[in-house]
């Protein structure tokens, strides 16, 4: 976390074994995420997330198709506005007076349900592919499919930016709703939203109530106070 920006990553399970594992990419993406964000504070942030991706993928000789990759949060702010960029299946949302606003790439889920993925093999045919799904990897050219916003900070007056093993207990499984999620995390800490969205989880250990892929999947959930709005 930066002062004027927070970046969560979730890294995916390698595509087979010789291959880094997704929390090795994703710690290196970090890295080079933060320094573009200090470096750079009101660059665009998908031009700073081509570059990140390029960077990694040249200091480690990484190859499209052939490399660990990782889902992409951000949300930065200035005095004026606030910016997320969203790849793939981590959250960003957002609230105010008039409400709540969920910044999400759903193209993952869409494939899900549709059947069109549901094998390893399924994954890496449609892994950064016209018509299938985008994610941090090798290929800087994926930025340029994230998904985008911007609000005036004014308006605003929290943030939650989620993993999609936390994001599962709002769109899958209805434990909360967003707001739910917002006041849990505000009264009792983000851990306490974890802990609702495992111990559903430990209930339904073989997938029968939410049949899902996994058991449990990573879990991270940050929360940002912009305290209230002005104007």
């Amino acid at each position: 976390m930066l002062p004027n920006a927070v970046v969560l990553l979730d890294g995916a399970t390698a595509a087979h074994p010789a291959l880094p594992s997704g929390g090795w990419y994703a710690g290196l993406l970090r890295r080079w995420l933060t320094a573009a964000l200090h470096t750079a504070p009101e660059s665009d942030l998908a031009e700073l997330l081509a570059s990140a991706i390029a960077g990694v993928a040249a200091d480690h000789d990484l190859h499209p198709g052939d490399s660990p990759s990782s889902t992409v949060a951000i949300l930065r702010w200035t005095a004026d506005r606030v910016d997320a960029l969203v790849l793939a299946d981590s959250p960003v949302v957002v609230f105010g007076p008039r409400g709540y606003e969920v910044l999400a790439d759903d193209r993952i889920a869409v494939l899900r349900r549709t059947g069109l993925l549901r094998t390893a093999a399924d994954v890496r045919e449609r892994r950064n592919a016209e018509g299938g799904f985008w994610v941090a990897e090798a290929d800087p050219t994926a930025a340029a499919h994230a998904r985008r916003a911007s609000w005036p900070r004014a308006d605003l007056t929290a943030a939650l930016l989620a993993s999609d093993g936390v994001a599962v207990g709002v769109d899958d499984y209805g434990l909360l709703d967003w707001p739910g999620v917002l006041d849990l995390a505000r009264t009792r800490g983000p851990d306490a939203v974890l802990d609702a969205v495992r111990l559903a989880e430990h209930g339904d250990p073989h997938g029968v109530r939410w049949p899902r892929v996994k058991r449990h999947d990573d879990q991270t959930l940050a929360l940002v106070e912009f305290g209230a709005a002005t104007g």
